[in-house]
């Protein structure tokens, strides 16, 4: 599913990092070495059918590689 990040993230928390996070060898194979972690956050959002609705989002990050893997985890409105 397509969407736009409208906002800026708020209420950001690291979820996961280092040798905690399961999907560290993947994500060192298909996007390069960094420090990654799994972080959840908040912010609006533009659905595929064109409604704006503010939701919690899950990815993973790294310095220097930027946000990957953008998840949906519930709406919020």
């Amino acid at each position: 599913m397509k969407i736009e990040i409208i906002g800026a993230f708020t209420n950001i928390e690291v979820i996961a990092a280092g040798k905690s996070l399961r999907e560290r060898k993947r994500l060192v194979k298909f996007y390069g070495k960094g420090r990654w972690r799994k972080l959840k956050g908040v912010t609006e959002i533009r659905l595929p059918n064109g409604r704006i609705s503010k939701a919690e989002l899950h990815w993973y990050e790294a310095h220097g590689i930027g946000r990957k893997e953008i998840k949906i985890k519930r709406l919020l409105d």
